[in-house]
């Protein structure tokens, strides 16, 4: 009886992406010390197949970190070719927000390495949002992506009681700056 490789490869990827999404959750909920049997448990697949895919605790943190910045980056992909250029550029950064606010209580466990790939995503993401925005003339000519990048990085830097709201609110006033009518 013959195997097709094909079907071994689409099976171990949605594996995989089990692990990783059920893993996010457990992260996201639990930190960077949520149970991996239970990660493995919940994602309704064995121990043994959690370790063949990540053999280290550290292994699966790094990969569902790398995962989500993935999702992150094609997300502003998809916003480019289902809204206007202005209105893409903030819903990505609202997306950003999302991202980063769930995964300060992981950040202790992520190697530079994983930071530094996350950045390059990131920033190529938030050049072709605010390129098509300058294009269609819904933003400044003047609007520097990396300036936009930055000041998303300072705003989610600070601690306090309503960090989401006060970054959102923060996101309309880079926008609202960056607009051409400044509306």
């Amino acid at each position: 009886m013959s195997r097709n490789p094909q079907r071994l490869r689409a099976d171990a990827q949605r594996n995989r992406e089990r692990l990783l999404e059920t893993a996010r959750e457990a992260f996201a909920r639990d930190g960077a010390e949520a149970s991996l049997d239970d990660i493995a448990k919940q994602s309704g697949l064995g121990s043994a197949t959690l370790y063949r895919h990540y053999p280290t605790r550290e292994m699966l943190i790094q990969a569902v970190y790398r995962h989500q910045v993935e999702v992150l980056a094609a997300s502003g992909d998809e916003l480019v070719m289902s809204k206007p250029p202005r209105e893409a550029l903030r819903c990505w950064m609202m997306t950003l927000v999302d991202h980063v606010l769930e995964k300060r209580i992981i950040s202790s466990a992520l190697n530079e390495s994983a930071y530094e790939n996350a950045r390059v995503l990131i920033q190529g993401t938030m050049d072709k949002l605010v390129q098509c925005g300058i294009a269609s003339g819904e933003l400044r000519s003047d609007t520097v992506p990396f300036d936009l990048l930055r000041a998303m990085i300072g705003i989610l830097q600070v601690q306090g009681a309503d960090l989401e709201g006060s970054a959102r609110r923060l996101v309309e006033t880079l926008i609202r700056g960056a607009s051409v009518a400044g509306d």
